[in-house]
């Protein structure tokens, strides 16, 4: 597994048409690996993550095989003076001990399944108050092998921010997602989920930048 560190130029007009859609960002993406990266149904496969405000942007990428974004940077870097930065993600995985306290990161798609007024079939549907995508997240880091740690006032140590609607074209279609990212703190319960919850995901939408949880230390 490789963690790759990637800074994005945004005044370049193909910075700005990647960042726009996470569709065309995607795509380049697949395009840094000259075989299929993702391992199928039940392997790690590539998550990314957009970082930073409007002027300051970041891209972490996951990924098994180590990538090429020698297309990026003529894209959407500085193609004269700085590239990429991959390191090797699996010494730090297998590190992982229960009990250990890291700080973390998420940017997820939290969704429920249910039915819209008049219709029929059931669907994602995305959730929509603070509350209800923070809920989402305690109702799934046991099984990611995690538990969210409690602040001093025994509250989840959980921030959410950055929640929007993100709506691009895929094909002839659109996609509508809503996103929020996460920022807490977290012990790890079980090492072998957290590591399957590194390198597979957490949720929906892994493929348009949603899913990919990081660890640091905490500060």
């Amino acid at each position: 597994m490789y963690l790759t560190r990637f800074r994005i130029n945004t005044a370049r007009r193909g910075a700005r048409k990647l960042l726009a859609s996470p569709q065309a960002m995607h795509a380049a993406l697949l395009s840094a690996f000259a075989e299929p990266a993702s391992g199928g149904d039940h392997g790690p496969r590539v998550l990314w993550r957009i970082d930073g405000s409007a002027h300051n942007r970041t891209l972490y990428l996951v990924s098994p095989t180590e990538p090429d974004l020698t297309h990026l940077v003529e894209q959407a870097g500085w193609p004269t003076t700085e590239t990429w930065d991959t390191r090797k993600y699996g010494d730090f995985l297998a590190s992982l001990r229960p009990g250990e306290r890291w700080a973390f990161r998420l940017t997820a798609n939290p969704v429920r399944y249910g039915k819209l007024p008049h219709r029929e079939e059931t669907r994602r549907l995305g959730h929509v108050t603070v509350e209800q995508q923070r809920q989402w997240l305690l109702d799934r880091a046991a099984r990611a092998g995690f538990r969210v740690t409690l602040t001093a006032a025994g509250e989840p140590d959980l921030v959410i921010h950055g929640r929007q609607t993100l709506t691009f074209k895929r094909g002839n279609g659109r996609v509508t997602l809503r996103v929020a990212t996460y920022d807490g703190h977290l012990e790890v319960t079980d090492a072998d989920a957290l590591r399957n919850a590194l390198t597979r995901g957490i949720g929906h939408a892994k493929a348009y930048g949603c899913g990919l949880l990081t660890l640091a230390r905490p500060a």
